[in-house]
């Protein structure tokens, strides 16, 4: 595994392990036995990042991804990076599969926040603890400002802020230095890539989540593939109805293509393309099986010239696509 800075020292794998799905958005919770051994198997390969969040879990054990991270990675915490986040919850009352988002960054609801979640993690500090979306009603200057009152008393050691615009990270970083962002970021989604310039003036990580858009990208599903209706979010995202296989049957026989001469898997060339582009960004591609996580922990070994990620930009600009699942929509508390 390769190692990348996210900052000014924040040392991690170059390919982290999103642990979301393993209890929340992909169906049923997964095995406690068999993700506490998939995620000592992630150490061994040489994983040392590992993301989670206070709200990663069911109606039933609404904090299940924490606890599981925290007592799995405990005999490994001084080798692992560790980030969590707070900041929002779920409206429950909502009949949607992919429940609206109610953001709330109130200073007492973070401190109320970060003791649970160390508590849930069993350490005694936070690696890096993301504001998880933009409160409306808290200026993120005061957010800010808590993180750095828990910086200086110990409780967290980096802050960033996920799914954040241009403006918000100038406001954030002039208060306490963000050590990264944690935005969506795939092939099918590029969106921010015009915060590149921002980051780089302001030496900020980028932490890509969904990096292979929810899965798609593996190249492993099909017009027939079917998800649990009521858990797992798949069944309501426009890349994996049928029209959207159809739709995106041009990019996934680019990626293949790109892929047989790289002797690599279509998974492999799309996290591949993102390491290539810029140093300080880390895909955190999720995972249920042991060799999907190593198939993406291989991702780190493919090169791809300059010339060829700008071949492979160009022709994303212009190949037909279908929607992409952008995100839970936030409502105001």
């Amino acid at each position: 595994m390769q190692y990348r800075t996210l900052g000014e020292d924040l040392t991690v794998s170059a390919v982290g392990l999103g642990c979301m799905g393993m209890s929340h958005a992909y169906g049923a919770p997964a095995d406690k036995k068999e993700m506490t051994e998939l995620l000592a198997e992630a150490v061994d390969m040489g994983y040392t990042f590992f993301d989670t969040a206070e709200v990663y879990g069911t109606p039933e054990n609404p904090h299940h991804n924490e606890e599981l991270v925290g007592e799995a990675l405990r005999p490994y915490r001084d080798k692992v990076v560790i980030a969590t986040k707070f900041g929002i919850y779920f409206d429950m009352e909502s009949k949607q599969v992919n429940k609206p988002l109610l953001p709330d960054s109130r200073p007492e609801v973070i401190r109320a926040s970060v003791e649970n979640s160390l508590k849930r993690l069993g350490t005694d500090h936070i690696d890096l603890y993301y504001q998880h979306r933009a409160d409306p009603f808290v200026p993120v200057e005061e957010v800010a400002g808590v993180m750095q009152e828990l910086i200086r008393e110990g409780k967290i050691t980096h802050w960033g802020l996920s799914e954040a615009d241009e403006e918000t990270i100038r406001r954030a970083h002039a208060v306490c230095p963000v050590t990264a962002i944690q935005n969506r970021y795939s092939m099918m989604a590029r969106w921010y890539e015009k915060l590149f310039p921002v980051l780089e003036e302001q030496h900020i990580g980028y932490v890509a989540f969904s990096p292979l858009a929810n899965g798609f990208l593996s190249a492993k599903y099909g017009k027939d593939s079917k998800f649990e209706a009521n858990t797992d979010y798949r069944s309501v995202m426009p890349q994996f109805t049928p029209e959207g296989v159809e739709q995106n049957e041009k990019l996934l026989k680019l990626i293949r293509t790109v892929a047989e001469g790289k002797h690599a898997t279509p998974g492999q060339v799309s996290l591949a393309w993102m390491l290539c582009k810029k140093p300080y960004l880390v895909p955190i591609p999720g995972t249920r099986k042991a060799d999907r996580l190593r198939e993406n922990a291989g991702a780190a070994d493919i090169e791809l010239t300059e010339k060829e990620v700008e071949i492979l930009d160009k022709q994303l600009d212009s190949i037909e696509m279908s929607d992409v699942f952008g995100g839970t929509a936030c409502k105001c508390r």
